[in-house]
């Protein structure tokens, strides 16, 4: 970054060259300006479709010109502080401005390293929406009731960053529990944020239900997609075997007596997809075509990665849903992640959506 800070064990060193900002970040400066230009400009506030894009691509920016306004008011300070330094008789004056620039080149080194973080290349999909599916696996009805318990921590998750969680399908058991449910989660970076949870997640507990206090374990599948969008994949609609019929609820009772609910097989690969829990037939069709591209996507994308297996090893788990990848141990009050190695204790907490140091933690893991 052109400045490299020594520390020993007296005081702090710094030898510093001359800076000029990195070309990047003026670029980046100058794409924001234009983006605000933009949000005001007519022709683009009448159009739904150019707004939307551009008030992404606003947000997106927001963080990064913010700290490099900071930046170049530090290098300001920065030269301000030496030039007193330099010319200033008063020996009192001449050691604050000492201690004061000593300050300052902290602030820019941190500032930096902020910054470079922030401009990190990321992975395309990051920024996407996801659809999420969660399974119950073994254990029975704990299993389901957990997989309803992960459900909610991750709706919950979702509204402390301001998304919207949005259920596509649910095969619910008689006594609150899931079987298997598939929602969506629209927000800005919820793939980022969400592509560590892709594995299995087993629990340890006494169910309510055993009476001798054993501790029973139990396991829960959760997949993690990128929402695409139509054009980002194309299906050929020959391809697809649509059959209609009538939904069913937890237990087997009907819901409706109308033909609403759509099963969608594609056929090339055998990926089935169905959706019941809107009463209209075209909705869930909606429902089921968005969850069978997401499919299709992540199923391409890790035939694509599994050609990268070595590259793999040094990631943060494999991207494969039987992966086991976290215990939640009630007893203990522990939630260990296997990857990392790592504990953290208030399962209530956590399970209530406090997911922010496990989702920190995993990503600063992954970066190094």
């Amino acid at each position: 970054m052109g400045r490299r800070f020594v520390q020993d064990d007296k005081r702090v060193n710094f030898v510093y060259n001359e800076y000029n900002m990195l070309p990047k970040y003026i670029e980046l400066k100058t794409k924001f300006s234009q983006l605000e230009a933009e949000l005001s400009d007519p022709a683009v506030v009448n159009d739904a479709e150019k707004l939307k894009t551009v008030g992404q691509e606003y947000a997106e920016l927001k963080e990064v010109a913010e700290k490099i306004s900071t930046l170049e008011k530090l290098e300001k300070n920065l030269t301000d502080t030496e030039k007193i330094i330099k010319e200033e008789k008063e020996e009192e004056m001449v050691e604050m401005s000492k201690a004061e620039l000593i300050d300052i080149k902290e602030k820019i080194n941190a500032t930096e390293n902020e910054l470079a973080e922030l401009t990190r290349p990321q992975d395309p999909m990051d920024k996407k929406n996801v659809i999420m599916e969660i399974r119950a696996g073994v254990g029975g009805d704990e299993s389901a009731l957990f997989a309803a318990e992960l459900y909610r921590m991750y709706s919950k998750y979702a509204e402390s960053q301001g998304w919207k969680t949005q259920l596509l399908s649910s095969n619910m058991i008689g006594i609150g529990g899931f079987k298997e449910v598939i929602f969506s989660i629209k927000g800005l970076n919820a793939y980022k944020q969400l592509k560590y949870e892709m594995g299995v997640h087993r629990v340890q507990r006494v169910p309510e239900t055993e009476k001798a206090g054993r501790i029973h374990t139990s396991a829960v599948s959760v997949a993690v997609m990128p929402e695409v969008e139509e054009t980002e994949i194309k299906i050929d609609p020959k391809d697809l075997r649509i059959d209609t019929f009538c939904s069913g609820g937890a237990g087997g009772q009907s819901v409706n007596t109308t033909y609403s609910a759509v099963r969608i097989v594609h056929e090339p690969t055998g990926i089935t997809v169905q959706c019941q829990d809107e009463r209209s037939q075209t909705a869930n069709k909606e429902k089921a075509m968005s969850v069978l591209r997401a499919r299709l996507f992540a199923a391409e994308r890790e035939k694509r990665d599994s050609e990268m297996a070595e590259k793999r090893k040094s990631q943060i788990g494999s991207g494969d849903r039987s992966e086991k990848i976290r215990t939640y141990n009630f007893p203990q009050d522990r939630i260990t992640d296997h990857r990392l190695g790592q504990n953290w204790n208030n399962i209530s907490t956590i399970l209530d959506g406090d997911l922010h140091d496990i989702i920190t933690t995993l990503q600063k893991a992954d970066q190094e």
